[in-house]
C-alpha cells in the first residue's frame, strides 16, 4: 500500500510528538512498525532498529539500502513553542540562527515543527514513503529500509551494532538520509576528539615556585593550532582542528599542576584518526587521550554508480562538514535528505511540507534510475 504525502506528514507529526532522544526510542520504534504495518510493510525490529526489505528480495543479489535515524538530540533552550508539538501549520515566523525573526517561507507553504522534524524525521518519512512505492515491486536489486536509534550519540546499538551483525556483507550501496537540501554528499568529514592534560608542578603564585601547567597547554595548544596537515583532500580540503575547551587553576595564588583541553578533529579521507594523533603527540609535551578512533571520513567510491544517479538528475553534489551513520558503515554511499543541517540543533526546528513532497519525488527517481543501470554493476 503507498504511502501518500499527507500520511507521510501525519506519521512525522506523530514522531515528533513522542520525545525520542538517544536511548530513549522504543516508543517512537513502536509507531514506526504500527505505521509500515497497517501499508502492508513486513518489517523486523532489531532491538530498537526498524529494517524492512522489498518483496522480491533474493540472498546474494545487488542491495540498495535506504536509512536514516529515529532519536533526537535533547531539546535545546530557546524553543518559543512545545518541541514536542508535532504542529503543521503555514508559514509563520521563526528564529533563525542569530535568534532574529524570519519567515518560514511561503504563507501558503506548511511547515512541521518540533524537535526531530528536520533531523533527521523528513528523511525517515520521505524515505518511507518512497520504499512503500517499491515494497511490491520486481526489481533487479534488493531494496532495503533502515531506521536506527543512536544515531546522535555514537551509540552501541544503533548502526554501530547492526552494521556488523546483521548489514555488512548483504548491503552494497546505501543512501543515507539527513537534511541536504536534497544536495548529494559525497564525502563526509570524520570527527576525532581529543582530551589534552598537561601536567606541571603546584607552588606558590607569589614566591615564583612550581611549573605552570597552563603555560605548557598554551605552548601544545599554539602547535595544535598551526600544525600543517599537508594532504589536501580534493573532496574536503585541509583537516580542521579547533581547541573548544580549557580548564585549569584552584585558586588565584596556586600555580596550576594540571591544565586539560579539549581538541575537535574533522578529519578528511586522507588521514586516519591514528595517525592523526600520533602525529599531534609528536610534537605536544601534554598527553593526548582520543576519547574515540572509530569516526572516520567518508567518501563516495569512485566510478560509483550512486555518482551516475547523482548526474543523471543533476543533483548538487559537496562535501558535508558533518558526522552521519555514514561513518558506521563500509559499503558504497551517498548522504541525501530534506531540510537543511542549518536548522538541526537548533530551537524551533521545523521542516517544510514541500519539502518532504519533493524529497519522496527524488528517491522514487533515484531508485528507479540506480535499477535501469543494474546490468552495469559487477
Amino acid at each position: 500500500m503507498i504511502v501518500t504525502i499527507e500520511e507521510a506528514v501525519g506519521l512525522l507529526r506523530r514522531m515528533v510528538s513522542i520525545p525520542s532522544t538517544s536511548f530513549h526510542e522504543d516508543e517512537v520504534c513502536g509507531c514506526v512498525m504500527a505505521f509500515l504495518d497497517a501499508h502492508g510493510i513486513v518489517a523486523e525490529r532489531g532491538g530498537r532498529n526498524v529494517v524492512a526489505r522489498s518483496r522480491s528480495w533474493v540472498d546474494g543479489r545487488k542491495t540498495l539500502m535506504m536509512c536514516a535515524h529515529l532519536d533526537t538530540v535533547p531539546a535545546c533552550d530557546g524553543y518559543t513553542f512545545d518541541p514536542f508539538t508535532g504542529e503543521e501549520i503555514l508559514g509563520l515566523a521563526a528564529k533563525d540562527d542569530e535568534g532574529s525573526a524570519k519567515e518560514y517561507g511561503a504563507k501558503n507553504d506548511e511547515v512541521v515543527r518540533g524537535l526531530g522534524s528536520n533531523d533527521d524525521g523528513g528523511s525517515v518519512v520521505a524515505m518511507v514513503a518512497a520504499f512503500s512505492r517499491y515494497h511490491d515491486a520486481e526489481l533487479p536489486v534488493n531494496l532495503m529500509l533502515v531506521l536506527t536509534v543512536e544515531e546522535e550519540v555514537s551509540g552501541p546499538d544503533g548502526m554501530k551494532k547492526l552494521w556488523p551483525e546483521t548489514l555488512d556483507g548483504v548491503v552494497d550501496y546505501a543512501i543515507v538520509g539527513e537534511p541536504t537540501g536534497m544536495r548529494a554528499a559525497t564525502s563526509e568529514r570524520g570527527l576525532l576528539v581529543l582530551d589534552g592534560e598537561a601536567e606541571g608542578v603546584s607552588g606558590h603564585a607569589a614566591r615564583g615556585e612550581g611549573v605552570n601547567a597552563i603555560y605548557i597547554a598554551l605552548e601544545d595548544i599554539d602547535k595544535i593550532r598551526n600544525f600543517n596537515f599537508d594532504r589536501v583532500s580534493p573532496l574536503m580540503g585541509r583537516v580542521h582542528v579547533n581547541v573548544t575547551q580549557i580548564d585549569a587553576g584552584t585558586a588565584h595564588n596556586v600555580i596550576p599542576d594540571k591544565c586539560r583541553f579539549v581538541v575537535d578533529i574533522r578529519p578528511t579521507e586522507l588521514y586516519d584518526n591514528e595517525e592523526i594523533v600520533k602525529m599531534l603527540q609528536g610534537v605536544c609535551r601534554s598527553r593526548l587521550t582520543p576519547r574515540n578512533l572509530k569516526n572516520r571520513s567518508s567518501a563516495t567510491f569512485g566510478g560509483s554508480p550512486l555518482l551516475r544517479v547523482v548526474d543523471d538528475m543533476g543533483l548538487e553534489s559537496y562535501s558535508s562538514p558533518t558526522t552521519s551513520d555514514w561513518m558506521r558503515i563500509s559499503c558504497d554511499a551517498v548522504k541525501l535528505g530534506p531540510g537543511e543541517s542549518g536548522r538541526s540543533h537548533h530551537a524551533d526546528e521545523f521542516i517544510k511540507v514541500s519539502e518532504i513532497e519533493d524529497a519522496v519525488g527524488k528517491y522514487v527517481e533515484f531508485i528507479k534510475r540506480f535499477c535501469d543501470g543494474a546490468d552495469a554493476m559487477e
